[in-house]
């Protein structure tokens, strides 16, 4: 079935993603997450019942039900670290935020030029898993490049931001829920068109 087939994709996705985040803060001086067991590519350590099962169930549903390319996003449970254990408070929590989404712009990068460049060609069984793994990685990288708390591009955001800016900050977080599901649902229109460029960028403008 085509939504089994989607969803091991993501599940293994996120978490990448997930594990990223707890070495790139192992790299950076932190070892709670290995300490907790979490620096581990075994989903059952990571899936999160409702970004990992359930929302992603619901987008899958509404994107074939609305005949609009797939919108496909979730998350696992957050790895934990301490931000006062990084070598630099600051810009370590940068490259933590940083790791996850780059970590699937990097797989959708490896596997778009895959199924572009002609070694697993999008008519086969094997081009149109490559294109399925570059696809979510591309809408997992982007969308967590968003801005908005709790999304990873809020803390890049806010590591760049000057002190005269906290009030912005604490705000943003103190209404994170709402901002964060308002965006999944009225911001997709506008993040898809960076999302589907992407894909066709990697991919040489095929699709399934």
């Amino acid at each position: 079935m085509e939504i089994v087939f989607y969803f091991l994709v993501l599940i293994f996705s996120v978490v990448i993603h997930e594990v990223s985040h707890g070495y790139a803060a192992k790299m950076q001086g932190d070892d709670t997450a290995e300490h907790m067991g979490r620096l581990t590519l075994n989903p059952l350590r990571h899936i999160d019942p409702v970004g990992s099962v359930i929302l992603p169930l619901f987008l899958y549903i509404t994107s074939r039900l609305a005949g609009g390319p797939l919108f496909l996003f979730g998350w696992a449970k957050p790895v934990p670290y301490n931000p006062l254990n990084l070598k630099n408070m600051r810009w370590g929590q940068l490259l933590v935020a940083a790791a996850g989404p780059f970590s699937n712009l990097a797989i959708a990068t490896v596997f778009g030029l895959c199924v572009r460049f002609g070694i697993a060609p999008i008519d086969a069984p094997l081009g149109i898993l490559f294109y399925a793994i570059a696809s979510i990685n591309v809408m997992l990288g982007v969308f967590n490049l968003t801005p908005i708390p709790p999304l990873d591009g809020s803390k890049i955001l806010f590591a760049f931001l000057p002190r005269q800016w906290d009030a912005v900050e604490q705000f943003l977080n103190r209404n994170s829920l709402i901002l964060f599901f308002a965006f999944l649902f009225f911001g997709v229109q506008i993040i898809m068109p960076v999302v589907m460029w992407f894909i066709q960028l990697l991919t040489g403008g095929v699709g399934l």
